[in-house]
């Protein structure tokens, strides 16, 4: 019997669904962005010399993970603590705007100079050696810049409970980061987007 053609078809459309699937993993990576890195490296309210808070002193630092997209940051508003619940606000700042290249970092202090210094005596420790947890919250929208092209804006909500002295200097030298349950939850979500793509792909091609 003649071949009828119905293998060579079937074989085209497996090549062209395989040649489609990887097109689009290609795309999804390319276009995949990763939410920029919010650390928090230094705080400080420092005394006067009649022994009284002045300003609440603190430093960011700001990374691009991303390869190949800046990062457009809108306002960003930060807001301190002086226990993990939320309960006593210390004060908050509001950050302009500003933009960041791809794979770079921004070290940015600021000064809180309108801040409940009252908050803050009652949370510190008596005791110099000893410790407590203020809190720290960041709130922003950020858009990818793609080539020539921005993405719509991606919201950015995240905190840090940190520990600092009796003189009120944050403890832990290293920078630490702020984090959301939000990025847990949207990195597990692309995990499994991987996962699903690479299940695809093998099949086709264990299929062909």
């Amino acid at each position: 019997m003649p071949d009828t053609g119905g293998g060579g078809c079937c074989r085209c459309c497996c090549s062209f669904i395989f040649t489609l699937g990887l097109t689009s993993l290609f795309m999804w990576l390319s276009l995949r962005t990763s939410s920029p890195d919010c650390l928090l490296r230094k705080f400080y309210i420092p005394l006067n010399q009649t022994s009284n808070l002045t300003t609440l002193q603190f430093e960011l630092r700001f990374k691009n993970t991303n390869k190949d997209k800046g990062v457009y940051y809108d306002p960003i508003n930060v807001t301190f603590f002086g226990s993990p619940n939320k309960s006593h606000f210390i004060g908050n700042l509001t950050i302009p705007k500003f933009y960041q290249g791809h794979k770079k970092k921004a070290t940015k202090n600021f000064t809180i100079s309108d801040f409940d210094p009252k908050v803050v005596v009652q949370a510190i420790p008596v005791n110099r050696s000893t410790t407590t947890s203020f809190r720290v919250d960041l709130a922003t929208s950020v858009r990818y810049k793609i080539l020539m092209f921005k993405t719509k804006r991606d919201k950015i909500r995240v905190g840090l409970n940190f520990d600092v002295n009796g003189t009120v200097i944050k403890v832990n030298p290293k920078d630490l980061k702020l984090k959301s349950n939000a990025n847990k939850i949207r990195s597990y979500y692309g995990q499994m987007g991987v996962f699903l793509v690479n299940f695809l792909v093998l099949g086709l091609l264990g299929f062909w």
